[in-house]
């Protein structure tokens, strides 16, 4: 009885084990397909806004053609060193955040006086901003112009550091996305990477010194 108990016993712990890896592996599977589907989601959008961004390229303020308010111009974030290249939304809310990186839409616009932010997850556009360092440059393409920004220089703060937000008389651009970047579940901190305007180019047009303030 006792050898035949015991057996029970394994044979139940044995039983246990096995629900419990198919557990992990349906959850596992869940997983996967979740992410793959925000990954999906992202990257429809994205095209979509490629082709509205193309749209407004080739100026299609003619007749025939709607015309482009100023609220409905998109802003294009391109940073080399990273291999990034991503059409901005407006605002930063969470859904606004999966279809691209959010211009918080209480700060300047990119190229105006003023710190411009913008901010995505650590874990599609900024995964690898934490890379930039003093000197490297970030471009912001907007309304036929390209704006050269400079990295001034990064910082890790808490959520609820709102310094960074804080609106200056030059032009700035404030990039920020959680930390530390490969953390598992939400991050704790915050990384800010800093940069100033260091030049203006209309396109088509030979390029132009920013202004004074800006370059300085």
């Amino acid at each position: 009885m006792g050898r035949f108990g015991q057996g029970a016993d394994r044979q139940g712990q044995v039983s246990l084990r096995r629900i419990a890896s198919l557990a992990l592996i349906i959850i596992g599977v869940v997983l996967l397909g979740y992410v793959g589907t925000q990954y999906w989601g992202m990257y429809r959008s994205q095209q979509r806004l490629e082709a509205e961004w193309e749209r407004q390229a080739l100026g299609t303020n003619t007749p025939g053609h709607a015309s482009i308010t100023s609220d409905q111009l998109l802003t294009r974030l391109v940073i080399s060193k990273i291999n990034m290249d991503a059409i901005v939304i407006e605002g930063a809310s969470r859904k606004e955040l999966s279809a691209g990186p959010g211009h918080m839409k209480e700060t300047a616009m990119p190229g105006d006086p003023g710190n411009a932010v913008i901010t995505a997850h650590r874990d599609t556009f900024f995964r690898h901003i934490y890379e930039l360092v003093k000197g490297d440059h970030i471009e912001v393409r907007r309304n036929g112009h390209v704006y050269t920004y400079q990295v001034t220089g990064k910082r890790v703060v808490d959520p609820d550091d709102v310094s960074v937000l804080k609106q200056t008389n030059d032009p700035q651009l404030t990039l920020i996305t959680c930390y530390p970047t490969y953390y598992i579940g939400p991050a704790p901190q915050r990384l800010v990477v800093f940069s100033k305007l260091v030049d203006s180019t209309q396109y088509g047009l030979p390029s132009k010194q920013a202004q004074s303030h800006g370059g300085q």
